[in-house]
């Protein structure tokens, strides 16, 4: 049967402490018992359906997890205060001294730093790879590796994992594969292709009000259940808690994500096919020009798009930041970094969300001073939107 995202969310039914839509929000740091051996059973995970401490869990961020879970097709999820609230315990849940991950060359710069800088003073090395060749991936992997790191589509090349393939790998040398899908929520479902750990930030197209901070992690129940784990769970130890009201709101927004996505995907389309068509040397999963074209369809989940992400090649800095001023200057958007929310948004990732890479390395890499990358909104007239522009363009002197 067709995996279907969105019927996971709409299925799952809650019903409020009076009754209401919407569950109530648990406005508690801490929990009552009314037992003493019952909050023994809780510390030591013996205890269903008990609270303990926020920190650890809460009603409102299982409810989230629940809901961001049967997104994803997974056991079970615990959710964050942020993405990087969720990545970073992940890694270090899974490694620790001595150990090795093969990972992506192309990711987000939060994760590229805390993978090349912090995480070498714990004695965990990586090795940062194209990660849509396989038999280069697999060359990298070592006696001492015990992870495969990637993002479905990654930030800002758009780069398209091969997560099939990778699992394969993974499962090859029994390592974990564990999927960023930030750029591609509802259009792919890591999970369902074998990987065993599935890391969204929140902030993002998920939330997609740019109004609060969260991440998830989506994994079998053993997994989830050893981040918690109030003796050596790297969630739990960490203390990267999502608070009860902002994982209500994301919650609530969640119901309109399957409606979003398909804007999103439709106008980011429709800007794509027109910037190439102009001669731009545009990058979006959806162009057939697309080196990974054909993987991304083959993974997709069909009604939901490609994505909202698009770059293109302005051909200088200074072009770029001119090309943005004036956008924004016409309300075409905001400069800005992060994704999702409904006004489009746009950036130089060299000189903002890929800072961390060093210059030689973005250059390798293929990231360029005048890329511009853009999260594509909810503009009701898309047509309006490419030609206002393509007139900006022209102005700057990229077209």
């Amino acid at each position: 049967m067709k995996f279907k995202p969105a019927d996971n969310i709409q299925d799952l039914q809650y019903f409020g402490e009076f009754g209401g839509v919407n569950p109530s929000i648990s406005d508690s740091s801490t929990y009552t018992f009314l037992s003493a051996k019952t909050m023994l059973d809780t510390f030591e995970g013996n205890s269903d359906g008990c609270y303990l401490y926020s920190r650890h869990s809460s009603p409102s961020n299982l409810y989230l997890g629940e809901a961001l879970a049967a997104m994803e097709g997974t056991e079970s999820a615990n959710v964050a205060g942020s993405g990087m609230g969720a990545i970073t315990p992940t890694i270090l849940q899974i490694c620790s001294n001595e150990d090795h991950i093969v990972s992506s060359r192309t990711i987000y710069g939060g994760t590229y730093a805390f993978l090349k800088n912090f995480t070498p003073r714990m004695g965990i090395k990586t090795s940062f790879v194209d990660i849509t060749k396989l038999d280069v991936v697999e060359a990298a992997i070592t006696k001492s590796t015990k992870m495969i790191y990637c993002e479905t589509v990654s930030n800002p090349l758009l780069e398209v994992a091969d997560i099939k393939g990778l699992a394969f790998l993974a499962k090859k040398y029994n390592l974990k594969l564990v999927v960023d899908n930030t750029f591609s929520p509802l259009s792919i479902s890591p999970a369902q292709y074998g990987a065993d750990v599935v890391i969204h930030s929140l902030t993002k197209f998920i939330n997609g009000s740019s109004d609060t901070m969260g991440g998830v992690v989506c994994a079998s129940t053993n997994f989830i259940n050893s981040q918690k784990s109030v003796i050596d769970g790297a969630s739990m130890l960490l203390g990267s808690s999502l608070d009860s009201l902002r994982s209500s709101s994301i919650l609530k927004n969640m119901r309109t994500l399957h409606i979003r996505m398909k804007k999103h995907s439709y106008n980011a389309a429709f800007l794509a096919n027109k910037f190439e068509a102009d001669g731009l040397k545009t990058v979006y999963p959806g162009l057939e020009s697309h080196p990974s074209h054909e993987l991304f369809k083959s993974m997709m989940n069909l009604e939901y798009g490609f994505g909202g992400m698009l770059t293109i090649e302005t051909g200088s800095l200074e072009k770029a930041n001119a090309l943005m001023e004036l956008m924004q200057e016409k309300n075409l958007g905001y400069l800005a970094v992060s994704l999702g929310f409904y006004k489009t948004l746009f950036s130089a990732p060299g000189t903002s969300t890929s800072s961390e890479i060093p210059e030689d390395e973005q250059e390798e890499m293929g990231l360029s001073n005048g890329l511009v990358r853009f999260s594509i909104g909810l503009d009701n007239d898309i047509e309006r939107t490419y030609k206002m522009m393509k007139s900006c363009m022209k102005e700057v002197g990229v077209l």
